[in-house]
């Protein structure tokens, strides 16, 4: 594996540490974290940081029957989480969020495949599989878009994208993403917004493959 050259920014590391990230967001950069040591060293600081600041921070005393509520049900929450591996290219939280099974693919078109993991109001979570020397349709954002590399690479106006690097794609930013040459592309996604495409075709499409 390449060096990661394009990493979560501090922002969002902070808030993910916080709890206060979106869910389709918070997998992204769970699985960028976990393979990126830089990220991870950072990630724990801000757990450090948040650590201290709990520490300072004036408690109120619990009933003892509140209490013992409380951590009854932190014990059922623990129990009833599965724990999920690695794998193949898919990194544990990947997993977890595909919940253990493996990816189900739907054809969007000219090779291009998506698999939707999640989709609600705080926004959609999908992986997205693109062949070598394949373009993904020009578009632009109504909001903020995370994209993970899995496998393969991609590559735009803003530079290469490698397994591990994260593109943080905004309402400033139009591309058009296109695989490299090579293994097809397995990206990570998750928006918040609509995507805003250029071309005919993609809008009226857009409604049923919930991009």
């Amino acid at each position: 594996m390449t060096a990661i050259g394009h990493h979560t920014p501090d922002a969002m590391l902070a808030a993910y540490a916080a709890g206060s990230l979106p869910h389709p967001f918070a997998v992204v950069i769970a699985t960028h974290v976990s393979m990126c040591e830089d990220c991870r060293a950072a990630l724990e600081a801000h757990q450090a940081a948040g650590g201290v600041v709990l520490d300072e921070t004036a408690g109120e005393a619990l009933s003892e029957r509140l209490r013992d509520r409380v951590l009854g049900h932190l014990d059922d929450a623990v129990e009833d989480t599965p724990v999920h591996a690695r794998t193949g290219i898919y990194p544990a939280p990947v997993v977890a969020a595909m919940s253990g099974r493996a990816p189900r693919w739907k054809a969007l078109g000219m090779g291009v495949k998506q698999d939707i993991l999640s989709a609600d109001g705080e926004g959609s979570l999908r992986l997205l599989y693109i062949p070598s020397g394949q373009a993904v349709p020009d578009h632009g954002h109504r909001g903020t878009e995370l994209t993970l590399v899995l496998q393969g690479s991609f590559s735009d106006v803003t530079g290469r994208f490698g397994v591990g690097d994260v593109e943080v794609a905004d309402e400033d930013l139009e591309h058009t993403p296109t695989a490299d040459e090579g293994l097809p592309c397995i990206c990570l996604a998750a928006t918040d917004a609509p995507l805003r495409f250029s071309a005919l075709l993609p809008r009226l499409l857009q409604p049923i493959f919930r991009i």
